[in-house]
């Protein structure tokens, strides 16, 4: 693995130079990358490459052409090295701690469900690439134009597309899907960014759809997140009622009907998802007959399923059992880096609690984690310690741009505590403020053994410095329920993932709070006036800076505390083949793996 590291950064500097161009970085990579880890530096220096359709070249004056979706899967099929079928049937099973929270890919949340329902059973009207992260028709959509005013777009459809229960997807479709997906009463976590980025829509005819930006947004086919949902399943129920359908809940399987490789067959929950290929899907059909996702008590447990042969797949391996996987006979384990990070956030929502609103509480608590020891000690370094909140693979990945560094200082801490007014006056060691303990709980997801290991390692640290905070262990769903909900909590650890466009404003923007992941009720005006120009900036120089900026405002204001940016780590069962999982994607290859037979 580290003489192919080596070869990729080689390849890398060729890149950066300009000695090397796409066609020819992607051959050799096809040559080098027969691992994730390998794949995972290649997305590095594909962000150095020129991007063939990118949005940014919207309103150049002419209509821009996507590619089709056979161009973009013969691209992928040269980029990784993919093995012909050698057994067809089988089935593949995913092992997880946690459960899915919806079979209604509109209302996912959560990764778990975006791996297991979307891009699975139900479909987008386009993708990311897993080659270098640009949209690219890998849904519902053969191809795309944009005209030359830059703001419209239109999508033609695949049409040979059919849902699950024979029925054509049409444009109709697509239309009643984003009806849906703006409707607040439905509850997409979306629904803020779509709101954001959308004027208008319409069906051409059957399979055309048109879609119009608000403005010329280089992000606008990121900001744009929409599942399309059949309309003549979904059309007589009150978007209200979806969340608690049988079609979302899974009791009722002839309800969940969706139009891509797979077919729902059961969700017992908090034990198993079934899934069953689509023989009459328009793309490559599945090699393997089956997909299952079992859900396991612990992430020990998700291990020694894979040991035993019970599972096939694990993500999110510990990483204290990564280099015993990494050595056992028949498992191949991978480790890459990812657009994701573990964080807490606060609620800064004084209704909830007033512990908070002082910045210097927030930039304390921060300082006094040794965040080092927890990438070396917990991660047992697979990951690196955040600076900023532009990940790793960020295009506005730059930690020496930023104003302010928190390394691990505990008496800076405590000198910005007793700035904030908070002393301990009575003596039993917990700092207090008009008569109030900095006291808090802070909930994090049961059964995830990294997260456990640092929360413990965040009381200890704060105890150290006069804070006195309690964890909370909670099924996840409870978790979401608490955030998004009722935003009943002090704190919360979670981990969390950006797309490749860099825009965060679906974390960090005022009107993010309701219907987006701004769990914290966070707003800046000066932060919302930039967002604003890093997406109608198409200089990718000049749009870099401004969310180095905002970066820099976050970085400040600390709403929330990123521990870590991540690598992931994925185990798997040599008899799968074809099986890739990469920074943008766990189970994008899914379609293409074959089994070994028994």
């Amino acid at each position: 693995m580290l003489r192919r590291n080596r070869q990729f950064e080689e390849l890398i500097g060729e890149v950066r130079a300009g000695r090397v161009d796409r066609r020819e970085f992607l051959k050799r990579a096809a040559a080098i990358g027969l691992s994730a880890s390998t794949i995972g530096l290649a997305l590095r220096a594909e962000a150095a490459l020129a991007q063939e359709g990118s949005p940014a070249a919207a309103g150049a004056g002419e209509t821009i052409t996507s590619i089709t979706t056979e161009e973009y899967l013969k691209n992928v099929r040269e980029a990784f090295p993919f093995e012909e079928p050698q057994n067809q049937g089988g089935q593949v099973i995913l092992g997880d701690s946690t459960d899915i929270s919806t079979v209604n890919a509109m209302l996912a949340g959560d990764s778990p469900t975006f791996d297991v329902i979307l891009g699975t059973v139900y479909e987008t009207l386009y993708g990311s690439s897993v080659i270098n992260g640009q949209p690219v028709p890998s849904g519902l959509a053969n191809f795309w134009e944009i005209a030359p005013d830059g703001v419209t777009y239109t999508f033609h459809l695949n049409e040979d597309a059919v849902w699950h229960d024979g029925e054509p997807v049409t444009a109709e479709d697509v239309v009643f899907s984003f009806d849906a997906a703006l409707n607040p009463e439905t509850g997409t976590t979306y629904l803020t960014s779509n709101e954001a980025a959308i004027a208008s829509y319409k069906a051409i005819d059957e399979h055309t759809f048109q879609l119009v930006a608000k403005d010329r947004l280089v992000t606008f086919l990121y900001d744009v997140f929409v599942p399309i949902m059949p309309k003549h399943i979904w059309e007589n129920v009150p978007p209200a009622e979806w969340a608690t359908d049988p079609g979302s809940i899974g009791t009722d399987p002839s309800r969940v009907i969706g139009s891509g490789p797979f077919k729902f067959v059961e969700w017992v929950q908090g034990d198993h998802v079934t899934l069953t290929k689509f023989d009459d899907y328009y793309a490559d059909v599945p090699n393997i007959q089956e997909f299952i996702f079992r859900v396991l008590p612990d992430d020990a447990a998700a291990v020694q399923a894979l040991r035993t042969g019970e599972v096939d797949i694990v993500d999110g391996v510990p990483p204290a059992q990564f280099e015993e996987l990494e050595a056992a006979e028949g498992i191949e384990a991978e480790a890459y880096d990812t657009f994701s990070f573990t964080w807490y956030a606060y609620n800064l929502d004084p209704e909830k609690t007033t512990l908070f609103q002082d910045k210097e509480v927030r930039q304390a608590l921060f300082y006094a984690l040794d965040r080092e020891a927890i990438v070396e000690n917990i991660l047992l370094g697979f990951g690196e310690v955040a600076q900023g909140t532009q990940p790793i693979l960020s295009i506005a990945y730059a930690p020496d741009k930023l104003a302010t560094r928190y390394d691990y200082n505990p008496e800076r801490a405590q000198e910005l505590l007793e700035q904030a007014g908070w002393v301990d006056t009575d003596g039993d060691g917990i700092r207090e403020k008009n008569g109030q303990p900095l006291r808090f709980e802070a909930m994090t997801s049961e059964g995830a053994a990294t997260n456990e290991q640092m929360i413990a390692y965040m009381q200890e640290a704060w105890r150290e410095i006069g804070v006195d905070m309690q964890p909370v262990f909670v099924p996840f769903p409870t978790l979401l329920d608490a955030i998004n909900e009722t935003h009943d909590f002090d704190m919360v650890l979670l981990g969390f993932g950006w797309d490749p466009s860099g825009n965060q404003e679906a974390m960090f923007a005022c009107a993010s709070y309701e219907g987006s992941f701004n769990v914290m009720k966070y707003c800046n005006e000066q932060y919302d006036a930039l967002n604003e120009q890093q997406k109608r900036e198409f200089d990718q120089a000049a749009r870099i800076n401004l969310l180095i900026e905002q970066s820099n405002i976050i970085n400040d204001d600390l709403p929330v505390g990123i521990v870590a940016f991540r690598q992931d780590r994925t185990a798997f069962s040599e008899a799968l083949h074809n099986f890739f999982p990469i920074g943008l994607g766990l189970l994008w290859s899914l379609s293409y793996i074959w089994v070994e037979q028994s």
